[in-house]
């Protein structure tokens, strides 16, 4: 059956290797019962770890500038950002203003690059792995900006591959938009896209021994000295950032270690049994998740992807989606996925670094983007997202109205309530905000069954708008004044 996904494959002109990663893909899909159990009694949690601030008291900075020159950049950054209705790549997304200037998730990646480049003197080459729908948006912008380097790909592109039709196991059929047909392969395509690509050979021949691997849409992944030197330190072939996990991360993958190797291992929920969701959901247990951020040797990448002739046997993630993800009633088909965390597990000797929140501020829904536009971060003339804590409050807005980038922003036409005495945020029903706007302790907006608005300067608490004769209620009555 694979055969018909192989000749679509062929049809659009797509590489060799790129052919092989999705049959293996295919076969372990069609091949196995749907699980890849990781037991619980197979595993042990990973409880030692160093943390950033004990490695940041034992380096010699000076030092540090020496390892970091030998570090490349890589960012993710294949994803349109369609769960939250946008139709071009997510890094185009505004996050805040600076300076009266709209800031984009790329303006402060490369921001941040540039001033690492000026302040320590180094060369760090930036790379972007767009896909087939983010390339041209994204080179665009780097042209505007000016941004370039010396013989070091500014991108490349990641492989794409068929959408199955569930029902067949054959490439789905969708005529009215071809382009749905096709998918991105995950991040863990990474791996034989830099092996095709060629980028670790131009890397080395320009004396770069590191590469730093991290998403776009994640602006806490700044460039770091500190890390570089630590990595180079320890002699480490991968080194995998993790971060302390709370309740709202109990269901995100977490690394392990395999009792029978001895080995790393990412273990994804969907990897988890039924049996040990309990344990793989003790935070206190499994105290620690995967931030995808990764520093990996490029010699020790090069010798793995050597070994497998560029595709690595990452564990398959299957995803079920409808042909057109809009609409619910359009043709199921199951989507092939890696992810690349989940080459720690084939590398002898890798480690995991302690991070703090500063370096995890991903933007998956506008939940997200409420937070990171409000006023508890401060963009530093660094590009660096600055916040008291990191620390942040629970939100959640009504998927209805607000999921919707757009819809979102017609509903803050002037800026994002103010969330520093927040503990947490639900938002249900049509709310439109007016100017500073402040939302206190466990602020909650009810539902009122019709378009709703928040006038200029109210405060919402957990009893919605406060209203206008609290102070005096509470303070002015003539009880008060006795």
């Amino acid at each position: 059956m694979f055969n018909f996904s192989a000749q679509k494959m062929r049809t659009q002109g797509m590489s060799e290797t790129a052919i092989s990663q999705f049959e293996r893909l295919y076969n372990v899909w069609a091949n196995d019962d749907g699980t890849s159990y990781i037991r619980e009694e197979d595993v042990e949690p990973l409880t030692r770890v160093s943390s950033f601030r004990d490695v940041y008291e034992t380096i010699n900075h000076d030092k540090a500038i020496d390892a970091f020159a030998k570090t490349a950049f890589l960012k993710l950054n294949g994803g349109l950002g369609t769960s939250m209705g946008l139709e071009c790549a997510k890094s185009l997304l505004p996050v805040r203003r600076h300076k009266a200037r709209p800031m984009r998730f790329i303006d402060i990646i490369l921001g941040q690059v540039q001033t690492a480049r000026m302040r320590l003197g180094i060369e760090l080459p930036l790379t972007f792995m767009n896909s087939f729908r983010t390339s041209a948006d994204t080179m665009q912008v780097l042209q505007k900006q000016h941004f370039t380097q010396d013989e070091i790909p500014l991108e490349i592109i990641q492989h794409r591959e068929p959408k199955i039709d569930l029902a067949t196991g054959k490439p789905v059929e969708y005529p009215s938009q071809p382009d749905l047909e096709w998918c991105p392969p995950g991040h863990g395509d990474l791996f034989s896209t830099v092996w095709e690509s060629g980028l670790l050979d131009a890397l080395e021949e320009r004396g770069f021994e590191y590469l730093f691997i991290s998403n776009s849409d994640n602006l806490g992944a700044r460039p770091s000295r500190t890390l570089a030197q630590h990595f180079e330190n320890t002699g480490a072939p991968i080194m995998i950032e993790v971060a302390t996990r709370t309740s709202a991360d109990r269901k995100g993958g977490h690394i392990v270690r395999d009792k029978a190797t001895g080995r790393l291992m990412l273990r994804e929920m969907t990897q988890v049994h039924p049996d040990d969701k309990a344990d793989a959901m003790d935070i206190a247990k499994h105290p620690y998740f995967n931030t995808n951020n990764i520093w990996v040797r490029i010699d020790a990448l090069k010798e793995l992807l050597a070994k497998y002739n560029g595709v690595l046997p990452l564990p398959v993630i299957r995803n079920k989606k409808t042909v057109d993800p809009t609409d619910a009633s359009s043709t199921p088909v199951i989507q092939l996925e890696t992810a690349m965390g989940a080459a720690v597990g084939l590398f002898d000797g890798a480690i995991c670094v302690q991070v703090d929140r500063m370096r995890f501020l991903p933007v998956k829904t506008t939940d997200d983007l409420f937070i990171m536009r409000s006023d508890r971060f401060h963009l530093t003339d660094a590009y660096e997202m600055e916040d008291g804590n990191y620390i942040f409050p629970d939100v959640h807005l009504d998927a209805r109205y607000y999921k919707n980038i757009h819809d979102f922003n017609e509903r803050f036409p002037y800026s994002v309530p103010s969330l520093a005495a927040a503990n947490s945020v639900t938002i249900e029903g049509d709310w439109t905000f007016g100017r500073n706007v402040s939302f206190y302790g466990d602020a909650v907006l009810h539902d009122e069954n019709r378009p709703s608005y928040v006038p200029n300067g109210e405060y919402v608490g957990p009893q919605g708008i406060e209203p206008d004769e609290w102070t005096y209620q509470n303070f002015g009555s003539k009880d008060n004044k006795k």
